[in-house]
C-alpha cells in the first residue's frame, strides 16, 4: 500500500513540474487555447485551483463542501464555473494556486487514515484523494502541454494515474450508462523506466497492454484509443477503451482521433 506522506510529495513534485512549465509565461500565453474547448491555459490552471479548494473544504469542512453542490444554480456546469471563478491575471492566479495546493497538502496529511472525505457522487480516503489530485494535475497539464507544444518527460508518478485508471474500470462502464463488467481484466503497462506495472489475475482472458503513457492519456482522455500504441485483448478489454474514464462525474466528450493509429484487439 501507497503511503500518504510519499503520496503527497508526489502531488507536491506534479504540481511543481507543472508550475515551472507556466510560471515564466508572458502574460499573452496564458490566453493560449487548450485541447479542451473554450479553455485556455489560464482556465487550466484556474480549474486545478479550483478543485483544490472544494478538495481543501471536503478535507476541513464537509458542510462547506456541499454548499458548493446545493448552492449551484446548475450542477452540469459546476467545473466550468469554478474554473471561470478562480480565472485571474497570471500572477494572482499563480499565487493562489500555489496557496491551496501547498494548504490541501497540509489538510490531507491531517486527516485520520479511517475518514472517508466526501467528493462528487461518491466519498474517498485522504490516500484516494491525494491520488485524485495527481491525476488531475498531470491530466489538465498534459493539455497545457500540448497548447506550448512541448513533450513532459515521464516519472515514476504515472503510476499513481494508471493505478487509478484501473481501479476506476467499473466506474467508466457506468459513467457511460453500461452494466460493469463481472471479469477480470489483466493490465500490463511499461512505466518510463522500462518496467513492468501489472494488476489483475496473471491468467485473465481479456487483458490490456502498452506503454504507462498511453494508458495514463487513454484514462484521463487526453487522446483517442486510435491515437495510442495499446493493445486489447477480449471483449471486455476493448469495450473498455471506448469508456474509461479515471475521473468523477458524467462521461467526457473525450478527444477526437487525431489520425495515428493504434491497435484494436
Amino acid at each position: 500500500m501507497v503511503d500518504l506522506s510519499d503520496l503527497l510529495a508526489d502531488l507536491a513534485d506534479e504540481s511543481a513540474q507543472l508550475d515551472a512549465l507556466v510560471a515564466a509565461l508572458p502574460a499573452a500565453d496564458w490566453a493560449r487555447p487548450t485541447p479542451a474547448p473554450g479553455w485556455s491555459i489560464g482556465h487550466q490552471i484556474a480549474h486545478l485551483a479550483w478543485t483544490d479548494h472544494v478538495a481543501l473544504l471536503a478535507a476541513t469542512d464537509p458542510e462547506a463542501f456541499y454548499a458548493t453542490v446545493t448552492s449551484a444554480s446548475d450542477v452540469t456546469r459546476l467545473v466550468d464555473v469554478g474554473a471561470e471563478q478562480f480565472l485571474a491575471p497570471p500572477a494572482e492566479l499563480l499565487t493562489r494556486w500555489r496557496a491551496g495546493r501547498t494548504a490541501l497538502v497540509a489538510a490531507l496529511a491531517a486527516v485520520p487514515a479511517d475518514t472517508k472525505l466526501p467528493w462528487y457522487g461518491t466519498r474517498m480516503s485522504a490516500t484516494s484523494m491525494a491520488t485524485a489530485r495527481i491525476m488531475e494535475t498531470w491530466a489538465h497539464g498534459a493539455d497545457v502541454a500540448d497548447a506550448l507544444d512541448v513533450v513532459r518527460p515521464d516519472s515514476h508518478r504515472l503510476r499513481h494515474v494508471a493505478h487509478l485508471g484501473v481501479r476506476t474500470l467499473g466506474h467508466g462502464f457506468a459513467a457511460h450508462g453500461r452494466e460493469a463488467p463481472t471479469v477480470p481484466v489483466r493490465v500490463e503497462l511499461v512505466g518510463p523506466d522500462g518496467d513492468m506495472w501489472s494488476w489483475g489475475p496473471t491468467d485473465a482472458a481479456d487483458r490490456l497492454t502498452g506503454p504507462a503513457r498511453d494508458f495514463c492519456l487513454l484514462v484521463t482522455q487526453r487522446r483517442h484509443r486510435a491515437d495510442l500504441a495499446l493493445v486489447a485483448t477480449g471483449p471486455v478489454a476493448d469495450e473498455w477503451l471506448d469508456v474509461a474514464q479515471a475521473f468523477a462525474g458524467p462521461p467526457g466528450d473525450g478527444r477526437k482521433p487525431a489520425g495515428r493509429t493504434g491497435v484494436r484487439g
